[in-house]
């Protein structure tokens, strides 16, 4: 067993015992379509395994990784699912980015040299164009008037800021740490706690106890420790935002509210609502659906879905801050930068 496991078990049980004392199909190959329903000739649904407490067992580590962009491109319009032939060129082309050595004369354009990274080889087993289910074209929906009032001030202050060259430096400021993000100072990865795919680290853990369920983000090392006691809501407002979460049959939902703004989700910040709903639909799978809410940013709530698997192996500490010598570096190249334009000058 894992010290990260082991840790996170401790705190469920210590979580427990406070809580307790306070208390007292197939079409054409060349068509685009949809998964084949499970049926009658599939054998016997699914049952979900339960913990000795009686509850749905969403126990392991899950990963997510998918090459299935979370807005659907514009040229498919309100295409819903690729073709056979669209998903061999997609997993191909990223089968062979995975697999080929790295060209050490592209420029990376990230923080990390792309072949460092690990978006995943394969899309969503729905084969739908978008992890976006909801708009039905599978985009963002469109800002409100205050939020793009928002956007505007922010990209005016970041113009103000910037004096006469009016656009940041490549790679953005660094004057301070402060400067930089959240994720790049591995404060918080800023998904408002939602497990969504990314560059690299894309596996949870999922660890449970009576009354509480512990989601561990490989990102960040990020936990949320959720209870399920019906308990209500605090006026705590942290960077995750606080969560309860209840059962729907075999669905674990998860609500999250009472976000702090400082690392705002796409633009929404304190208003934010996010609600993921968590199923074990096989032994190694996991059907997840996340849906945000926010009706100072968006003009209307939005939902995105796809199938968690079985992760290759244990999840590791994502132990950033043992030796962060990303953001180092980052400001000792400003320096250095600023001391040779000096020396030009």
């Amino acid at each position: 067993m894992s010290r990260l496991h082991t840790a996170v078990s401790a705190a469920l049980a210590a979580a427990a015992a406070f809580s307790a004392a306070t208390a007292a199909a197939q079409a054409p190959a060349s068509a685009a379509r949809a998964p084949a329903s499970a049926g009658p000739a599939d054998g016997p649904a699914f049952t979900a395994p339960r913990t000795s407490w009686g509850d749905p067992d969403l126990q392991g580590v899950w990963d997510y990784r998918t090459i299935t962009p979370l807005e659907r491109r514009p040229e498919l319009a309100d295409r819903e699912f690729y073709t056979d032939e669209e998903i061999a060129q997609l997993e191909g082309r990223a089968g062979r980015r995975m697999d080929q050595a790295p060209d050490p004369n592209a420029p990376a354009n990230l923080v990390h040299a792309e072949y460092l990274t690990d978006p995943g080889r394969l899309v969503d087993e729905s084969r739908r164009t978008s992890l976006i289910v909801d708009p039905p074209n599978g985009r963002m929906p469109a800002l409100t008037t205050a939020a793009q009032e928002r956007q505007a001030e922010r990209q005016a202050q970041a113009r103000a800021a910037n004096g006469a060259a009016g656009a940041p430096p490549p790679g953005g400021r660094a004057d301070s740490y402060t400067d930089r993000s959240l994720l790049e100072r591995c404060i918080t990865r800023g998904s408002a706690g939602a497990p969504m795919p990314t560059l690299y680290n894309n596996n949870i853990r999922v660890v449970q106890g009576p009354g509480y369920v512990a989601i561990v983000h490989e990102m960040v090392h990020e936990t949320r420790i959720v209870p399920l006691d019906g308990s209500q809501f605090s006026n705590l407002k942290s960077y995750m935002g606080e969560s309860r979460g209840r059962w729907e049959g075999d669905t674990l939902v998860v609500e999250t509210r009472n976000f702090s703004g400082r690392a705002p989700f796409r633009g929404a910040g304190t208003n934010l609502r996010v609600t993921e709903r968590y199923t074990r639909v096989a032994p190694d799978k996991v059907g997840f659906k996340v849906t945000f809410e926010d009706d100072t940013q968006w003009a209307q709530p939005w939902s995105a879905a796809y199938t968690m698997r079985t992760a290759e192996g244990e999840l590791y500490e994502y132990a950033c801050h043992e030796g962060n010598y990303g953001l180092r570096n980052i400001l000792e190249n400003a320096r250095d930068e600023e001391r040779a334009a000096a020396r030009s000058n």
